[in-house]
């Protein structure tokens, strides 16, 4: 890991066991810590070369009793070749307009965001989530954040994505998309979007959070080639 010297120490927590959201039958600790004050910029670095991923104002890390199953994962952006597919759903979604935005909530992104969890997440927390939930997801962050907007042709929001830039990359923090586009695989565009991005600002690297063989939704992440993985000897060359 990259040292970050810091100007005061910092305490980390584990939080208490819950049930896993992606692997069932198993429970979920996490190693916690805040980031603020001046130094957050070089903890938040420090960390996220470390496998931590931000929300809020904190960043964290699994810590799981007898599990290792989330391994951070991130796109070697400069040698990414989207296969087949992705070129097809970059034409088919090759009408929409991406804009960069401050990190501010709007009404406009929240009906989008409101629609997506009902559809993908009906009764989970964020699927809970009122308008000052979700302005604190998008405002609260000590670092550099935007979100990048996709609009059609009329201006209408169709996704949207929260993310982090930091020295060595973009970091995909949290996406959203109309839920009757489905076909139009706009998860999978914005992470190609993501790429193409940091390529243009000659940015290493795209996070794309855990990647996590036991669960659908998020083994998907394997198709982005070349990928890296985080263990015990850092960042290696994950095979698809």
């Amino acid at each position: 890991m990259d040292h970050f010297p810091l100007k005061r120490p910092h305490f980390f927590f584990t939080t208490a066991p819950l049930p896993c959201p992606y692997v069932s039958g198993r429970l979920e600790r996490k190693i916690v810590t805040e980031l603020n004050g001046t130094d957050a910029d070089s903890l938040h670095e420090a960390l996220s070369r470390a496998g931590f991923r931000r929300s809020h104002s904190i960043a964290y890390t699994p810590a799981c009793p007898g599990c290792n199953a989330c391994i951070p994962v991130r796109i070697v952006a400069g040698q990414f070749q989207p296969d087949r597919t992705m070129r097809k759903v970059a034409r088919a979604n090759v009408g929409l307009v991406a804009r960069k935005v401050p990190a501010r909530a709007t009404a406009d992104q929240f009906r989008l965001f409101s629609r997506y969890q009902e559809s993908r997440h009906s009764g989970g927390d964020m699927a809970l989530m009122g308008f000052y939930d979700y302005r604190s997801m998008v405002e609260d962050s000590p670092i550099d954040t935007f979100i990048v907007e996709f609009r059609d042709a009329e201006g209408n929001l169709m996704a949207a994505c929260l993310s982090d830039r930091m020295s060595d990359g973009l970091s995909a923090v949290y996406s959203f998309f109309d839920p009757d586009l489905a076909a139009r695989s706009l998860g999978t565009f914005m992470v190609l979007w993501l790429v193409e991005e940091a390529r243009r600002l000659a940015l290493p690297y795209v996070y794309l959070g855990y990647w996590i063989a036991e669960s659908r939704k998020m083994s998907y992440k394997t198709r982005y080639q070349p990928l890296e993985a985080f263990g015990p000897d850092g960042w290696k060359l994950l095979e698809a």
